[in-house]
């Protein structure tokens, strides 16, 4: 069973983060907010390093990361040896990601995806689980 959702963005992806979290609460999903909390420019590294730092201290938790695109948040995430950081812009990737490569964090472009597909991509992604056998020798060399 899931522990915690953490989510972090920076400001390109503070207004889609808004929208998950409206989501999450209307819905009861557990969730925790570690910014940013405006549209005012701020650095994504420092919000990936945020999201890993909390990963890492809670068991069986994941993460949803935002900037413009999923791209920097995603590369700055993936920095960290815990993290299997997913940029995904359709279902299926959300799927594919949980099932074979047992991704714990989401990436998602708050500045190229429509809201309803990403919430598609964020329910795929929450519900999918890793189907481990042959997979997992592949994750474990990562």
């Amino acid at each position: 069973m899931l522990s915690k959702i953490f989510l972090s963005s920076d400001h390109g992806g503070f207004e889609l983060k808004e929208k998950v979290k409206d989501y999450f609460l209307k819905n009861c999903i557990d969730f925790e907010d570690l910014g940013c909390t405006s549209l005012e420019p701020v650095d994504y590294p420092d919000y990936a390093k945020i999201l890993s730092k909390k990963l890492i201290n809670v068991n069986k938790s994941k993460g949803i990361i935002f900037c413009g695109t999923g791209i920097g948040i995603s590369m700055a995430a993936n920095r960290f040896p815990h993290i299997r950081a997913a940029l995904c812009t359709s279902v299926e990737m959300a799927s594919k990601s949980r099932k074979h490569n047992d991704a714990n964090v989401l990436a998602l472009g708050g500045r190229i995806l429509e809201d309803k597909l990403a919430l598609e991509i964020v329910n795929e992604f929450l519900n999918t689980d890793f189907e481990a056998g042959r997979h997992s020798l592949r994750v474990d060399k990562i």
